[in-house]
């Protein structure tokens, strides 16, 4: 079972959103203080592959630091940036996107972007910088199902990192709460 998964941080690194979709749940988002190492573990319980975009580098280790999972020790990657650069596309998700005509309707937004709305949410309580924040990281999750749809489909291999190696129309269950059936892992 594969997961999808893109995070936002403020200014100071912490994780802000982490975006989740798998196939046999649909879509989650985990929000601020939500963002917990059971929460975490709990909505990729059943998964043994992550596909992120730069996760490898950014999403998981950052994650990782925050929740102390061993989520690279314990799950496969599938990092499309990889994929990508292997295939001659180089830039970010949003380069990338627009060289694959993949659609967003938050267009012309990226990270520096995220960071403003969660400080506007943050600090001034604004909801509307929140669902535009939570609107702009729904795209990013949904828009690697399609990125590995067309790198797979331009006939690519993707190659997965085992867990452990070294490597540099969904359903909407935000914020659900689902039973726990494993513990989480910490890190050392």
């Amino acid at each position: 079972m594969k997961a999808y998964l893109d995070i936002e941080t403020c200014a100071s690194g912490q994780v802000t959103v982490v975006g989740i979709y798998r196939e046999d749940r649909g879509f989650r988002q985990l929000i601020g203080g939500e963002i917990t190492d059971v929460s975490v573990w709990e909505a990729l319980d059943g998964v043994d592959t992550l596909c992120t975009f730069n996760g490898d580098r950014f999403d998981l280790p950052i994650l990782e630091r925050q929740t102390r999972l061993g989520l690279r020790g314990s799950f496969r990657s599938l990092d499309l940036l990889r994929e990508c650069r292997r295939a001659g596309v180089k830039g970010g998700l949003k380069r990338v996107e627009e060289h694959f005509g993949i659609a967003r309707v938050t267009r012309g937004m990226d990270g520096r972007d995220a960071l403003r709305l969660w400080a506007r949410y943050e600090n001034a309580g604004e909801r509307e910088a929140l669902d535009l924040l939570l609107a702009y990281n729904r795209e990013d999750v949904m828009n690697l199902v399609q990125l590995e749809r067309i790198v797979v489909g331009v006939g690519l291999e993707v190659e997965s990192r085992e867990p452990g190696a070294e490597s540099g129309e969904p359903r909407d269950e935000s914020r659900e709460t689902r039973a726990e059936s494993h513990e989480p892992r910490a890190t050392g």
